[in-house]
């Protein structure tokens, strides 16, 4: 639930970043670090732009800049499932160490440590494509709400400058953030009830985010969490994960049905 609440307050602090930043115009000219690399993003999208179509710059950029950070994508995936399956193992060291006093949850915390640790899993994996995530969002939103060439871009009904009129990319955009909780969280061995209440509270956020937003940062939003869905699809696929624990529980199942038959002929032996 933590890890949960966390994801939610770091989004809150990137919409409340996306709303503080300068809104002065940058241009080729324009001096300073942030606003070059604001320029720089610009560039990039207008490069890639094919026919001048803004938005095609925005797919494509999302789709390099994701094909890019994929290897660390699928780190994040891969420790958020071995967390998953160490649930159980968890919930008994809570039950172990269930005192409230200071020593209880230092052994607690010591265990779990310990847990991560002999499994090899990072409990903070999870942080770190989001935090990469983060000003790569807030460039692409400055530029293009601070460079001219992208405020005046269109895109079939989309001003890409201005808010989406008909909804549509605010909901596609919740839409395949709730696809992409739900899958991951779909792959969980244990479900509760905090991972079921952000799978449907964290759509809500990028829905009111992507309402107010310029319609080129709800495309990029859009396209990053299809992707999203796509790869859990390809290297995590939770149907897949499911069928292949239930198959092990299975053999375990007849292993041990093996051993009492083999004990009950033994006996009868005798």
């Amino acid at each position: 639930m933590k890890k949960k609440v966390k994801w939610a307050g770091l989004l809150t602090l990137t919409l409340l970043v996306l709303t503080a930043c300068g809104t002065g115009e940058v241009t080729s000219q324009s001096t300073g670090a942030w606003d070059q690399l604001i320029y720089w993003f610009a560039s990039i999208i207008q490069f890639l732009s094919i026919n001048g179509q803004i938005g095609i710059g925005i797919i494509l950029f999302t789709l390099l800049i994701r094909t890019l950070l994929l290897p660390l994508f699928q780190f994040q995936m891969n420790s958020t499932r071995k967390m998953q399956e160490l649930q159980p193992q968890i919930r008994e060291l809570q039950e172990q160490y269930a005192g409230k006093d200071m020593e209880s949850r230092q052994l607690l915390a010591e265990a779990t440590q310990k847990l991560y640790k002999d499994n090899g899993v990072n409990m903070y994996a999870s942080f770190i494509p989001l935090l990469i995530q983060m000003p790569i969002l807030i460039a692409l939103f400055q530029a293009l709400t601070r460079v001219e060439a992208l405020k005046v871009g269109h895109f079939l009904w989309l001003n890409l400058g201005g808010t989406d009129p008909y909804f549509i990319l605010p909901i596609l955009a919740a839409v395949f953030t709730f696809l992409s909780s739900w899958l991951t969280n779909k792959a969980a061995p244990e479900k509760n009830g905090a991972m079921t209440v952000m799978t449907y509270v964290m759509p809500i956020m990028i829905f009111m985010f992507a309402v107010t937003a310029a319609s080129g940062v709800a495309l990029y939003w859009t396209v990053s969490n299809a992707f999203q869905v796509f790869q859990t699809l390809l290297f995590n696929n939770p149907f897949k994960i499911q069928a292949e624990r239930q198959a092990k529980i299975d053999a375990e199942k007849e292993r041990q049905a093996k051993i009492r038959r083999a004990q009950k002929k033994a006996r009868r032996k005798k």
